[in-house]
């Protein structure tokens, strides 16, 4: 299984993941200079402004002028003439997912395989001429920002944000008044990381690309509504309050506490219920499939033809190597008798002699055929890898080349 990393890491300018995971991870900004030494932007502005004409691509088009009102947004996709209609400066163009369309990603966000990877939402790729900016703003997420063209500046700001200090009507949530207490110009290869809720402000200040890691932070609102939307899918309808004890009421307009208790019991035994790890449905079991949700629905395609064991055994050794698709996200839970191997929102149980399958999968986003070799070979539990490895191909979260 894999561990994280002790030693020091060039990515967190030498610090080692402990430390700063003790001393930064949610606490206080990094900067980090020549994070990525000789790095080489993976994507240019013209195939950045090519995803964005791309259904199927999560991209936005921010003017801070030149639009019907400042700070104007425009969702794609876009129409390729409408680059050639932009000014020279203030505006930026967001691409979403980029480790999906460009597999050099993929191999950025292996450098932080220190962080569990359910918690890794994505890369956003930032395309800005001199001036572009999205405003300065808040993250309730961890971001690494990534300088990977041109220089941007940097400004964050330790001041308590009021809840009002936001523009109105905008589908940005820019700050009215901000006031930095630190800055810095990023050049290619330097890093900056930031924790949630710390205000911060980015200027192109020329042609300048960024690429930001983001972190998933599921809201309280959201687990919670997701969770109960969960219960109530298996809830039998047939049970109801009842009262057959009830008494003659003196006041008929009144909830008696009796009643109130009830509600307050019926309440707390449905979530105790659903919470219960040692059910197939409980808590652990949805977690693991609503954390493996993708954003987009239907963006995992199936292979054409369908593979059976042997054959895919053989497709296997035929190209060395094998990937996890950057479409679905793979994490898994250990049992007692086994793991859960979640996919997509999906779950896999797998039993106490498959349950290598788990991290060998997860850890991991190529897959080389001679560490999987020996898995392979006769035998009852390796026959069963072979039969779920040809599943995970045949269902597209398995394929032979990376997009």
């Amino acid at each position: 299984m894999k561990t994280p990393p002790s030693l020091p890491l060039p990515l967190l300018g030498g610090l080692t993941a402990t430390d700063f995971l003790a001393d930064y991870w949610q606490k206080r900004p990094l900067l980090i200079r020549n994070a990525v030494p000789g790095f080489i932007c993976p994507v240019t502005p013209d195939e950045l402004a090519g995803l964005a004409c791309e259904a199927e691509v999560e991209s936005r088009l921010i003017l801070e002028r030149d639009g019907p009102s400042p700070w104007w947004v425009e969702h794609g996709p876009l129409a390729e003439e409408r680059f050639a209609q932009l000014p020279e400066t203030h505006w930026t163009l967001l691409i979403q997912e980029c480790q999906k369309y460009l597999p050099e990603l993929v191999q950025l966000m292996e450098q932080f395989d220190f962080i569990p990877s359910w918690r890794v939402d994505d890369v956003m790729a930032s395309h800005a001429p001199p001036g572009g900016s999205v405003g300065p703003h808040l993250d309730q997420y961890d971001v690494f920002l990534l300088q990977a063209h041109g220089h941007r500046r940097w400004q964050i700001s330790d001041k308590k944000v009021a809840p009002d200090n936001f523009l109105p009507d905008l589908d940005l949530r820019i700050m009215r008044e901000f006031e930095a207490t630190d800055e810095w110009v990023l050049e290619p290869g330097d890093m900056l990381y930031l924790p949630p809720g710390l205000a911060h402000y980015g200027v192109a200040l020329d042609d300048c690309i960024t690429l930001s890691v983001g972190f998933r932070a599921p809201g309280h609102g959201e687990l919670l509504g997701r969770f109960v939307d969960h219960v109530l899918t298996g809830h039998d309808p047939s049970q109801r309050y009842s009262d057959p004890e009830l008494t003659p009421s003196k006041n008929p307009g009144e909830i008696s506490p009796a009643a109130r208790q009830q509600c307050r019991d019926i309440i707390r035994m449905l979530m105790c219920e659903a919470l219960d790890d040692n059910s197939t449905d409980g808590f652990d079991s949805w977690f693991g499939q609503f954390i493996t949700e993708t954003k987009n629905e239907d963006t995992v395609e199936a292979p054409e033809h369908t593979l059976e064991s042997a054959q895919l055994v053989q497709l296997f050794q035929d190209h060395q190597t094998l990937h996890r698709s950057e479409y679905a996200r793979f994490a898994y839970i250990a049992r007692e008798d086994g793991v859960d191997l979640f996919i997509d929102g999906r779950c896999f149980s797998l039993s106490s002699d498959l349950a290598f399958a788990a991290p060998l999968l997860c850890n991991q986003h190529h897959y080389p055929f001679s560490r999987f070799s020996e898995k392979l070979k006769a035998g009852p539990d390796h026959t069963a890898f072979a039969h779920l490895l040809t599943e995970l191909y045949n269902c597209g979260y398995v394929v032979t080349a990376t997009p």
